[in-house]
Parts: C-alpha cells; structure tokens; sequence
C-alpha cells in the first residue's frame, strides 16, 4: 500500500486485513503479506492484532482499576474514583435482577466482560487511518486494531462463557440432574427424550455462537462504516464520521451490556435447579 494510491475496493481489504502470523505450506512460519496468504495458513494463523489490543485492553482495565483502589478516598473522590464506582455500582446491580443463585465469582466476570469489551470496542472511536498509517512507517502492512470485529475473539470470550455454563451446570445440578434436565425438557415423558435432546442441545449450542456473532456483527459492520466514510471527500468527513462516532458510543456501551447481560442470564439459568 505504500506509496500507491489504492483503489476503494483495495482501501476496504487492507483495512479489514489482520495482522496475521502463521504456518504457510511454503514459506514456513512467517507473517501473511495478503489476505489469500493468510488465507492458506489455516488453522495456524495467529491474529497478532487481536491479540495484542485485546491484551493491552485488558491490562488498561486492570491498571485503571487498581489506581482507583489505591487513591480510592472517603472524603470527596476523584474524576477515575467516581467513573470506576459508577460502573461497578451499574455491574452490580444488572447481576442482582439477572442473578438469583450464590456465587462470588459471576460479579466480578460481568465487571471483567462489561468494561473489558467496552475498552475494546472503544478503540473503533480512533480514526481508521490514524493507527495503521503509525504500524506502517513502522514497517508493519496491517492493523487491525478493534479486536471485536474480529469473530475468533468474539467467538473466544463466547467459548469461555459457554465452559463456565457447562462448568456450573454440572456442579450445581449435578452429572445426572444435567442429563435429566437436557431429556426430559420441556417434555416430561420417556418417549419424547430423543426430541427433547435435540432441542435443548441445539438450544445449549445456540448460546455461544450467538453471544459471539452479536458482538462481531454489529462491530464489524461499524468499521465498515467507518471505513467507507474515510473514503469520501474530506468535507463529508466531518459532516457524517462525528455524527456516527456520537451514534457509536450507544452502540459500543450497548454490545458490551448485551453480552455481559446474556452471560449473567445463561450462568443463572445453569444455577436454576428446576
């Protein structure tokens, strides 16, 4: 891309492009210099993009909440000491009407979910140009910096979610009373367990991918967006990308509240004896 003038159809797949490094059939382990490159690696292509922004991410999140701990203040708080309070306070209470069972560890996975994929759809905000042109005097081709348009870590938190479902399913209700609750729902009748496995089992299979392929799509159709909107002149810029930014952080503050809220109902629904 350096030095030429794309075209738009070239402008949008470099933009879309990750970062990748994998396992070609014939050049070995190496960075992809294209899309059908990183393509032919398959399973071994690693998104080192998605990665690292999600890492870094994470990491915001841990570093900001541990100062507001460390200057937190009886007295008058803080600008960070009120923004962090404020979110825990929203986290905590959509977990008490989402949550009715007893476990210590689901508050903190909906403040860890809730704040960490709001940091990563944050980064959408950044001019689409601004961070790759950076990568590129670096000598890096592509980055892909909005982990959550990118379905493998989407997908990967969904994963993550669907285990502790699975987790708690079998150690509240037991191995048995797992099995019984997948044959004999929402038919209570022997004769009926082959359709009802099929249908809680497709209704269990559901839930990751659509937690996952949400948050992707409607993600990466803002980048889009966005993108598409950096291909105009520059007077129609300012006058469509502020707007739709402004529209945008409802839309990434809402598909970071969707995800955590489902995670909360399907973990409780895991807790529900009956």
């Amino acid at each position: 891309m350096a030095g030429n003038t794309p075209s738009p159809s070239e402008y949008i797949r470099h933009h879309l492009q990750n970062l990748t490094f994998g396992k070609h059939p014939e050049n070995g382990w190496s960075l992809a210099h294209s899309a059908e490159e990183a393509q032919e690696m398959g399973f071994w292509a690693l998104h080192l993009d998605t990665m690292g922004w999600s890492i870094a991410m994470g990491a915001l999140f841990i570093w900001l909440f541990r100062k507001a701990g460390k200057v937190a203040t009886t007295g008058v708080p803080g600008t960070l000491q009120n923004v962090v309070e404020m979110v825990i306070e929203f986290v905590e209470l959509t977990v008490r009407g989402a949550f009715h069972g007893r476990n210590s560890v689901i508050a903190p996975l909906a403040l860890t979910l809730f704040v960490w994929i709001f940091l990563m759809n944050f980064l959408k905000l950044i001019p689409v140009d601004y961070v790759p042109e950076i990568f590129l005097r670096l000598g890096v081709d592509y980055m892909k910096m909005v982990p959550t348009t990118d379905p493998n870590a989407t997908l990967g938190m969904a994963l993550g979610v669907f285990l502790l479902i699975i987790y708690y399913s079998l150690k509240v209700k037991g191995a048995g009373g797992f099995a019984k609750e997948l044959s004999l729902t929402p038919f209570n009748h022997w004769s009926l367990i082959p359709f009802n496995l099929v249908m809680e089992l497709i209704g269990l299979l559901v839930k990751p991918l659509s937690l996952g392929l949400r948050l992707f799509g409607n993600m990466f159709a803002g980048e889009v967006i966005f993108i598409l909107i950096a291909l105009l002149p520059f007077w129609a810029i300012w006058v469509l990308d502020v707007p739709w930014a402004i529209f945008h952080l409802l839309i990434i503050t809402l598909q970071a509240f969707i995800f955590t809220v489902l995670s909360v109902v399907y973990l409780n629904q895991a807790h529900e004896h009956h």
